[in-house]
Protein backbone atom coordinates (compact mmCIF):
# COMPACT_ATOMS: atom_id res chain seq x y z
CA UNK A 1 0.00 0.00 0.00
CA UNK A 2 2.84 2.32 0.81
CA UNK A 3 4.21 1.46 -2.52
CA UNK A 4 1.13 2.55 -3.95
CA UNK A 5 0.37 5.60 -2.62
CA UNK A 6 3.77 6.66 -3.11
CA UNK A 7 3.49 6.14 -6.81
CA UNK A 8 -0.10 8.09 -7.03
CA UNK A 9 1.83 11.05 -5.20
CA UNK A 10 4.69 10.72 -7.73
CA UNK A 11 2.09 10.50 -10.70
CA UNK A 12 0.21 13.61 -9.35
CA UNK A 13 2.88 15.36 -8.55
CA UNK A 14 4.38 15.29 -12.35
CA UNK A 15 0.75 15.63 -13.75
CA UNK A 16 0.79 18.87 -11.81
CA UNK A 17 3.95 19.71 -13.21
CA UNK A 18 2.80 19.52 -16.71
CA UNK A 19 -0.36 21.22 -15.86
CA UNK A 20 1.86 24.21 -15.06
CA UNK A 21 3.96 24.19 -18.02
CA UNK A 22 0.72 24.29 -20.13
CA UNK A 23 0.32 27.56 -22.35
CA UNK A 24 -2.35 28.72 -24.21
CA UNK A 25 -1.53 30.42 -27.48
CA UNK A 26 -4.87 32.91 -27.83
CA UNK A 27 -3.31 35.18 -25.25
CA UNK A 28 -0.21 35.59 -26.48
CA UNK A 29 2.04 37.61 -28.98
CA UNK A 30 5.31 38.75 -29.79
CA UNK A 31 7.53 42.21 -29.09
CA UNK A 32 10.20 42.99 -31.77
CA UNK A 33 13.35 44.21 -30.08
CA UNK A 34 15.06 45.60 -33.39
CA UNK A 35 18.31 46.37 -32.39
CA UNK A 36 19.27 43.23 -30.57
CA UNK A 37 17.47 40.88 -33.26
CA UNK A 38 15.34 39.23 -30.52
CA UNK A 39 11.55 39.09 -29.79
CA UNK A 40 10.03 38.85 -27.05
CA UNK A 41 7.15 36.38 -26.78
CA UNK A 42 4.48 37.91 -24.35
CA UNK A 43 0.97 37.01 -22.51
CA UNK A 44 -1.60 39.78 -23.36
CA UNK A 45 -4.19 38.34 -21.09
CA UNK A 46 -1.55 39.13 -17.57
CA UNK A 47 0.29 41.43 -19.14
CA UNK A 48 3.90 39.97 -18.88
CA UNK A 49 7.29 38.61 -20.63
CA UNK A 50 7.45 34.56 -21.60
CA UNK A 51 10.52 34.74 -23.16
CA UNK A 52 12.91 36.40 -25.27
CA UNK A 53 14.32 34.58 -28.37
CA UNK A 54 17.72 35.54 -29.85
CA UNK A 55 19.43 35.07 -33.12
CA UNK A 56 16.88 36.50 -35.62
CA UNK A 57 19.10 39.10 -37.45
CA UNK A 58 18.15 42.37 -38.75
CA UNK A 59 14.50 43.05 -37.26
CA UNK A 60 14.93 47.01 -38.59
CA UNK A 61 11.58 46.68 -40.21
CA UNK A 62 10.45 43.41 -39.40
CA UNK A 63 6.37 42.30 -39.32
CA UNK A 64 5.19 39.17 -38.08
CA UNK A 65 2.24 36.65 -39.34
CA UNK A 66 0.91 33.57 -37.27
CA UNK A 67 0.17 29.94 -37.99
CA UNK A 68 -4.11 29.18 -38.29
CA UNK A 69 -3.71 27.26 -34.42
CA UNK A 70 -1.65 30.54 -33.24
CA UNK A 71 1.00 28.00 -32.33
CA UNK A 72 3.79 28.94 -34.79
CA UNK A 73 5.10 32.84 -35.47
CA UNK A 74 6.52 33.62 -38.63
CA UNK A 75 8.93 36.84 -38.69
CA UNK A 76 10.00 38.81 -41.81
CA UNK A 77 13.39 40.27 -41.46
CA UNK A 78 15.57 43.38 -43.20
CA UNK A 79 17.88 41.45 -44.30
CA UNK A 80 15.68 38.93 -46.06
CA UNK A 81 15.47 36.54 -42.88
CA UNK A 82 12.73 34.48 -42.04
CA UNK A 83 12.40 32.94 -39.12
CA UNK A 84 9.60 30.68 -37.78
CA UNK A 85 9.21 30.68 -33.99
CA UNK A 86 7.71 27.71 -31.80
CA UNK A 87 5.49 30.19 -29.36
CA UNK A 88 5.11 26.76 -26.88
CA UNK A 89 8.58 25.92 -26.63
CA UNK A 90 10.52 29.48 -26.61
CA UNK A 91 12.52 28.81 -29.52
CA UNK A 92 13.57 28.87 -33.03
CA UNK A 93 12.02 26.36 -35.02
CA UNK A 94 13.33 27.21 -38.25
CA UNK A 95 15.72 30.14 -39.78
CA UNK A 96 16.51 30.82 -43.78
CA UNK A 97 18.06 34.29 -45.21
CA UNK A 98 15.76 33.67 -48.77
CA UNK A 99 17.07 36.83 -49.57
CA UNK A 100 19.35 40.04 -49.54
CA UNK A 101 16.37 42.49 -48.51
CA UNK A 102 12.86 41.71 -47.33
CA UNK A 103 9.73 43.80 -46.64
CA UNK A 104 7.54 41.94 -45.25
CA UNK A 105 5.21 38.46 -45.91
CA UNK A 106 1.77 36.87 -45.46
CA UNK A 107 0.31 33.47 -45.04
CA UNK A 108 -2.23 32.07 -47.25
CA UNK A 109 -5.76 31.27 -46.97
CA UNK A 110 -5.53 27.58 -45.46
CA UNK A 111 -1.86 28.11 -43.14
CA UNK A 112 -0.02 26.37 -45.52
CA UNK A 113 2.46 28.41 -47.97
CA UNK A 114 4.67 31.63 -46.11
CA UNK A 115 4.64 34.59 -49.11
CA UNK A 116 7.63 36.92 -48.98
CA UNK A 117 8.05 40.14 -50.62
CA UNK A 118 11.83 41.12 -51.36
CA UNK A 119 13.29 44.77 -52.41
CA UNK A 120 16.33 42.68 -53.08
CA UNK A 121 16.58 40.69 -55.80
CA UNK A 122 13.10 42.02 -56.22
CA UNK A 123 10.19 39.94 -56.31
CA UNK A 124 7.46 37.27 -54.05
CA UNK A 125 8.77 33.77 -52.76
CA UNK A 126 6.33 30.68 -51.59
CA UNK A 127 7.35 28.85 -49.01
CA UNK A 128 5.95 25.97 -47.27
CA UNK A 129 4.98 26.96 -43.49
CA UNK A 130 5.43 23.56 -42.02
CA UNK A 131 9.15 23.18 -43.28
CA UNK A 132 9.88 27.02 -45.25
CA UNK A 133 10.62 24.66 -48.12
CA UNK A 134 11.02 26.70 -51.24
CA UNK A 135 8.27 26.31 -53.05
CA UNK A 136 8.46 28.50 -56.06
CA UNK A 137 9.75 32.52 -57.23
CA UNK A 138 8.19 35.01 -58.97
CA UNK A 139 10.56 37.62 -60.13
CA UNK A 140 9.22 41.23 -60.12
CA UNK A 141 10.31 41.78 -63.84
CA UNK A 142 9.43 44.47 -65.62
CA UNK A 143 9.74 46.90 -68.70
CA UNK A 144 11.40 46.25 -71.56
CA UNK A 145 14.87 46.46 -69.92
CA UNK A 146 13.25 42.94 -67.71
CA UNK A 147 14.29 45.14 -64.03
CA UNK A 148 13.59 44.25 -60.86
CA UNK A 149 11.32 46.01 -59.16
CA UNK A 150 11.01 46.19 -55.26
CA UNK A 151 7.79 44.78 -53.91
CA UNK A 152 5.53 46.09 -51.49
CA UNK A 153 2.21 45.63 -49.43
CA UNK A 154 2.23 42.00 -50.00
CA UNK A 155 -1.48 40.81 -47.91
CA UNK A 156 -2.99 37.07 -48.21
CA UNK A 157 -6.76 37.44 -50.11
CA UNK A 158 -9.50 34.75 -49.93
CA UNK A 159 -9.72 32.20 -52.74
CA UNK A 160 -5.48 31.10 -52.22
CA UNK A 161 -4.23 34.20 -53.59
CA UNK A 162 -1.81 36.95 -52.19
CA UNK A 163 -1.78 40.49 -53.45
CA UNK A 164 0.83 43.61 -54.10
CA UNK A 165 2.52 46.13 -55.06
CA UNK A 166 5.46 47.45 -57.27
CA UNK A 167 7.00 50.35 -56.28
CA UNK A 168 9.49 50.66 -59.12
CA UNK A 169 6.91 49.62 -61.64
CA UNK A 170 4.10 51.28 -60.84
CA UNK A 171 1.72 47.91 -61.34
CA UNK A 172 -0.50 45.29 -58.98
CA UNK A 173 0.37 42.08 -59.16
CA UNK A 174 -2.86 39.35 -58.00
CA UNK A 175 -0.97 36.06 -57.34
CA UNK A 176 -3.28 33.18 -57.39
CA UNK A 177 -1.31 29.77 -54.97
CA UNK A 178 -3.95 27.39 -54.88
CA UNK A 179 -1.01 25.15 -57.14
CA UNK A 180 1.93 27.04 -54.83
CA UNK A 181 4.76 25.40 -56.77
CA UNK A 182 3.17 26.82 -59.99
CA UNK A 183 1.47 30.21 -59.46
CA UNK A 184 -0.37 32.27 -62.06
CA UNK A 185 0.55 35.92 -61.73
CA UNK A 186 -2.69 39.06 -63.23
CA UNK A 187 -0.35 42.44 -63.43
CA UNK A 188 -2.90 45.23 -63.44
CA UNK A 189 -0.06 47.85 -65.15
CA UNK A 190 -0.10 51.84 -64.64
CA UNK A 191 -1.66 52.31 -61.66
CA UNK A 192 0.07 55.41 -60.68
CA UNK A 193 3.12 56.71 -59.54
CA UNK A 194 5.08 54.69 -56.95
CA UNK A 195 2.37 52.18 -54.52
CA UNK A 196 4.53 52.02 -51.34
CA UNK A 197 2.02 50.04 -49.34
CA UNK A 198 -1.14 48.65 -49.15
CA UNK A 199 -4.64 48.08 -47.50
CA UNK A 200 -6.89 44.85 -48.02
CA UNK A 201 -10.16 45.93 -46.18
CA UNK A 202 -11.14 43.23 -43.32
CA UNK A 203 -13.73 41.11 -45.48
CA UNK A 204 -10.98 40.71 -48.44
CA UNK A 205 -13.33 43.03 -51.22
CA UNK A 206 -10.87 45.74 -51.54
CA UNK A 207 -6.91 46.29 -52.52
CA UNK A 208 -6.17 50.15 -51.65
CA UNK A 209 -2.48 51.16 -52.73
CA UNK A 210 -1.13 54.51 -51.36
CA UNK A 211 0.99 56.30 -53.86
CA UNK A 212 4.16 58.11 -53.28
CA UNK A 213 4.59 59.46 -56.49
CA UNK A 214 1.49 61.24 -56.97
CA UNK A 215 -1.83 62.16 -54.98
CA UNK A 216 -4.49 59.49 -54.51
CA UNK A 217 -4.51 55.65 -54.23
CA UNK A 218 -4.93 52.60 -56.34
CA UNK A 219 -7.79 50.76 -55.91
CA UNK A 220 -8.57 47.13 -57.11
CA UNK A 221 -11.75 45.51 -56.64
CA UNK A 222 -11.26 41.39 -56.18
CA UNK A 223 -14.33 40.75 -56.56
CA UNK A 224 -14.40 41.97 -59.92
CA UNK A 225 -10.80 42.31 -60.95
CA UNK A 226 -11.59 42.22 -64.09
CA UNK A 227 -12.81 45.61 -64.18
CA UNK A 228 -9.08 46.98 -63.43
CA UNK A 229 -7.78 49.44 -61.15
CA UNK A 230 -9.67 52.34 -60.35
CA UNK A 231 -7.95 55.74 -59.27
CA UNK A 232 -9.45 57.48 -55.77
CA UNK A 233 -8.73 60.58 -53.76
CA UNK A 234 -6.80 62.10 -56.94
CA UNK A 235 -7.36 66.14 -56.50
CA UNK A 236 -6.83 65.51 -52.08
CA UNK A 237 -4.39 67.86 -51.49
CA UNK A 238 -3.73 69.47 -55.31
CA UNK A 239 -3.60 73.18 -54.22
CA UNK A 240 -1.73 72.31 -50.78
CA UNK A 241 1.79 73.54 -50.33
CA UNK A 242 4.04 70.24 -50.33
CA UNK A 243 5.54 69.22 -47.15
CA UNK A 244 8.31 66.92 -46.48
CA UNK A 245 7.98 63.61 -45.51
CA UNK A 246 9.54 62.00 -42.07
CA UNK A 247 8.54 58.65 -42.46
CA UNK A 248 6.04 56.91 -44.82
CA UNK A 249 2.75 56.08 -43.57
CA UNK A 250 2.16 52.41 -43.14
CA UNK A 251 -1.27 51.43 -45.17
CA UNK A 252 -1.63 47.64 -43.56
CA UNK A 253 -2.05 50.36 -40.44
CA UNK A 254 -5.08 51.78 -42.61
CA UNK A 255 -8.10 51.30 -40.67
CA UNK A 256 -11.70 50.40 -42.37
CA UNK A 257 -14.55 51.13 -39.64
CA UNK A 258 -18.12 50.22 -41.47
CA UNK A 259 -19.05 52.26 -44.38
CA UNK A 260 -15.75 54.43 -43.78
CA UNK A 261 -12.02 54.32 -44.65
CA UNK A 262 -9.22 56.00 -41.96
CA UNK A 263 -5.96 56.95 -45.05
CA UNK A 264 -2.99 58.93 -43.04
CA UNK A 265 -1.92 61.72 -45.22
CA UNK A 266 1.64 61.59 -47.07
CA UNK A 267 3.56 64.07 -45.64
CA UNK A 268 0.34 66.15 -43.96
CA UNK A 269 -1.04 66.26 -40.29
CA UNK A 270 -4.56 65.20 -41.08
CA UNK A 271 -6.10 61.68 -41.29
CA UNK A 272 -8.82 61.36 -44.30
CA UNK A 273 -12.37 59.77 -43.90
CA UNK A 274 -13.47 58.83 -47.49
CA UNK A 275 -16.65 57.25 -47.83
CA UNK A 276 -16.55 53.34 -49.15
CA UNK A 277 -19.67 53.42 -50.98
CA UNK A 278 -18.17 55.94 -53.95
CA UNK A 279 -14.83 56.31 -52.49
CA UNK A 280 -14.94 60.30 -51.94
CA UNK A 281 -13.90 62.42 -49.33
CA UNK A 282 -15.65 62.85 -46.62
CA UNK A 283 -14.11 64.40 -43.78
CA UNK A 284 -9.81 65.65 -43.51
CA UNK A 285 -9.42 65.70 -40.03
CA UNK A 286 -6.31 67.63 -38.52
CA UNK A 287 -3.77 65.47 -35.79
CA UNK A 288 -0.64 66.58 -34.09
CA UNK A 289 1.87 65.56 -36.71
CA UNK A 290 2.37 63.01 -39.85
CA UNK A 291 0.57 59.93 -38.71
CA UNK A 292 1.78 56.81 -39.57
CA UNK A 293 -0.10 54.30 -38.31
CA UNK A 294 -3.90 54.70 -38.26
CA UNK A 295 -5.35 51.67 -36.07
CA UNK A 296 -9.17 50.75 -35.39
CA UNK A 297 -10.16 49.43 -31.91
CA UNK A 298 -11.70 45.69 -32.87
CA UNK A 299 -15.21 47.54 -32.06
CA UNK A 300 -14.32 49.98 -34.25
CA UNK A 301 -15.53 53.16 -31.90
CA UNK A 302 -12.06 54.15 -31.63
CA UNK A 303 -9.20 55.43 -34.38
CA UNK A 304 -5.69 55.60 -32.84
CA UNK A 305 -3.20 57.41 -34.65
CA UNK A 306 0.74 57.57 -34.10
CA UNK A 307 2.96 60.19 -35.49
CA UNK A 308 6.30 60.64 -36.91
CA UNK A 309 9.64 62.43 -36.16
CA UNK A 310 9.40 64.97 -34.61
CA UNK A 311 6.28 64.16 -32.94
CA UNK A 312 5.93 60.73 -32.22
CA UNK A 313 5.92 61.10 -28.66
CA UNK A 314 2.51 61.78 -29.16
CA UNK A 315 -0.78 59.81 -29.89
CA UNK A 316 -4.55 61.05 -30.80
CA UNK A 317 -6.74 59.09 -30.10
CA UNK A 318 -10.11 60.02 -32.93
CA UNK A 319 -14.12 58.93 -31.72
CA UNK A 320 -15.62 57.18 -34.85
CA UNK A 321 -19.09 58.80 -33.81
CA UNK A 322 -18.29 62.32 -34.18
CA UNK A 323 -14.94 61.73 -36.51
CA UNK A 324 -12.96 64.40 -34.14
CA UNK A 325 -10.15 63.94 -31.65
CA UNK A 326 -11.11 62.81 -28.57
CA UNK A 327 -7.45 62.42 -26.44
CA UNK A 328 -4.16 62.89 -27.14
CA UNK A 329 -1.38 61.19 -24.92
CA UNK A 330 2.04 61.69 -24.26
CA UNK A 331 3.28 57.85 -23.63
CA UNK A 332 6.75 58.49 -24.38
CA UNK A 333 9.74 58.84 -26.26
CA UNK A 334 8.95 57.60 -30.18
CA UNK A 335 5.90 55.32 -29.92
CA UNK A 336 6.59 53.01 -33.02
CA UNK A 337 3.74 50.60 -32.66
CA UNK A 338 0.38 50.00 -31.43
CA UNK A 339 -1.68 46.83 -31.12
CA UNK A 340 -5.03 46.38 -29.21
CA UNK A 341 -5.70 42.97 -27.37
CA UNK A 342 -8.36 40.61 -29.23
CA UNK A 343 -11.47 42.35 -28.15
CA UNK A 344 -10.28 46.24 -28.08
CA UNK A 345 -9.80 46.63 -23.84
CA UNK A 346 -6.34 47.40 -24.13
CA UNK A 347 -3.87 48.80 -26.43
CA UNK A 348 0.13 48.37 -26.36
CA UNK A 349 2.32 50.60 -27.17
CA UNK A 350 6.17 50.23 -28.42
CA UNK A 351 7.47 53.16 -26.80
CA UNK A 352 11.90 52.62 -28.01
CA UNK A 353 13.36 55.45 -26.48
CA UNK A 354 11.93 54.59 -23.00
CA UNK A 355 13.02 50.92 -23.99
CA UNK A 356 9.76 49.62 -22.41
CA UNK A 357 6.24 48.70 -23.80
CA UNK A 358 3.42 50.54 -22.04
CA UNK A 359 -0.15 49.02 -21.68
CA UNK A 360 -3.13 51.36 -22.24
CA UNK A 361 -6.90 51.17 -20.93
CA UNK A 362 -9.08 52.12 -24.07
CA UNK A 363 -12.23 53.23 -22.18
CA UNK A 364 -10.18 55.50 -19.42
CA UNK A 365 -6.70 56.17 -20.93
CA UNK A 366 -4.76 55.39 -18.23
CA UNK A 367 -1.54 53.23 -18.39
CA UNK A 368 -2.30 49.94 -16.63
CA UNK A 369 0.86 48.15 -16.87
CA UNK A 370 4.64 48.43 -17.98
CA UNK A 371 7.26 46.14 -19.49
CA UNK A 372 10.98 46.61 -19.75
CA UNK A 373 12.29 45.70 -23.68
CA UNK A 374 15.18 46.89 -25.80
CA UNK A 375 14.08 49.54 -28.31
CA UNK A 376 11.10 47.77 -29.02
CA UNK A 377 9.47 48.26 -32.30
CA UNK A 378 6.28 46.26 -33.78
CA UNK A 379 4.09 44.42 -31.54
CA UNK A 380 2.00 41.43 -32.69
CA UNK A 381 -0.73 39.28 -31.00
CA UNK A 382 -1.86 35.70 -32.18
CA UNK A 383 -5.50 36.85 -32.99
CA UNK A 384 -4.17 37.98 -36.17
CA UNK A 385 -3.86 34.59 -37.50
CA UNK A 386 -7.89 34.27 -37.86
CA UNK A 387 -7.94 37.95 -39.63
CA UNK A 388 -7.91 38.75 -43.12
CA UNK A 389 -4.83 40.39 -44.54
CA UNK A 390 -3.09 40.86 -41.71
Amino acid sequence: MKLLAAALLSTLAIAGSACADLRATGDLGVVIEREAGTIQVVNTTKPAMLSRIQGLGDLSHASVVFSRDQRYAYVFGRDGGLTKIDLLQDKIDKRIVQAGNSIGGAISQDGKVIAVSNYTPGGVKLFDAATLEALAEIPAVYGDENKLSKVVGLVDAPGQRFVCSLFDANEIWLIDAKNPRQPGVKKFKDVGKQPYDALLSPDGHYYAAGLFGEKGLALLDLWQPEQGVQHILDDYGKDDEQLPVYKMPHLEGWTMVGDWLFVPAVGRHEVLVVDKHDWSLLKRIPLAGQPVFVSARPDGRQVWVNFAFPDNQTLQVIDVKDLNVVKTLQPGKAVLHMEFSPRGEAVWLAIRDDDRVAVYDTETFAEISRLPAQKPSGIFFTDRANRIGW
